[in-house]
């Protein structure tokens, strides 16, 4: 293995197959020296042919060493633009999401508010894609129960705006959506209904039910981004389940019938 070699295949193969050949070519020098120490009385070149050993050794190692620093500068500026590249990618992201937050924020999102009248319904529900809206009633203890969790993930789920509508004020709308127990909660998306939760049946029949519980009902309707398990809902871990309240009473309202959820209306 001579110096030649060592530096073709530096050129043609990479530094891997150059510092094997290194290897071998220091062998080869060690092997050389022993012999050469054997026969030191024999041979009066041996400080000569020493030195060039040595020349050509050194020059290898540097040069491999030169192609090791280059390969590994290679590995670290890929690093450090594949780096740069998420960073600016995740720095868009941020970007579009602090944009999206404000729109949203700009559109009533991340507050529970309540409409005056039925006609304030179609707009809301014309520029927000994702919108909850609760049907109740003063005198209905339940409402009073939900307006809590939903003021709390109204906060927390700006992706949704949450809304509530007196049914004493929205007969048309009521009559439009089929409107017939209290509370309800209309879930709009794309401006059209696509779902109900009507009284606390789907939330464990109980009045002590958790917002963990809601917020579950409401991702199982994609109305809102969850990040739980659907499979799994919260009351499950309950020990038993249960409501105060078990008797439904009807009450007109304007000439309508609504069921109420709960028996506190006399």
């Amino acid at each position: 293995m001579l110096l030649a070699d060592i530096i073709e295949n530096l050129r043609k193969h990479g530094f891997m197959l150059a510092i094997f050949s290194l290897c071998i070519f220091i062998s080869q020098i060690i092997s050389c020296e022993l012999y050469i120490k054997k026969d030191m009385e024999a041979h009066t070149s041996v400080d000569m042919f020493a030195k060039v050993l040595e020349n050509q050794l050194l020059q290898t190692t540097s040069i491999v060493e030169q192609q090791l620093d280059a390969e590994i500068q290679k590995l670290d500026q890929m690093d450090e633009d594949d780096l740069e590249r998420l960073k600016e990618k995740r720095l868009e992201a941020l970007k579009k999401a602090q944009q999206q937050k404000q729109e949203w924020l700009s559109k009533g999102h991340g507050e529970y508010r309540e409409l005056p009248s039925e006609r304030e319904f179609f707009q809301e529900v014309k520029e927000s894609k994702k919108v909850v809206c609760h049907f109740y009633r003063d005198s209905t203890f339940r409402c009073k129960i939900l307006d809590k969790h939903l003021a709390l993930l109204a906060k927390k789920h700006l992706e949704t705006k949450f809304l509530k509508l007196n049914v004493e004020k929205a007969p048309f709308l009521c009559e439009r959506l089929r409107i017939k127990v209290i509370p309800t909660l209309a879930l709009v998306n794309d401006g059209k209904t696509k779902d109900y939760v009507v009284g606390f049946t789907e939330l464990g029949n109980t009045d002590d039910f958790t917002t963990e519980t809601l917020e579950w009902r409401l991702g199982c309707s994609d109305i809102i981004n969850y990040s739980g398990n659907l499979m799994e809902p919260p009351f499950q871990s309950q020990k038993k389940f249960g409501t105060n309240f078990t008797k439904l009473e009807k009450k007109a309202i304007r000439g309508k019938i609504y069921d109420s959820s709960d028996s506190d209306d006399d």
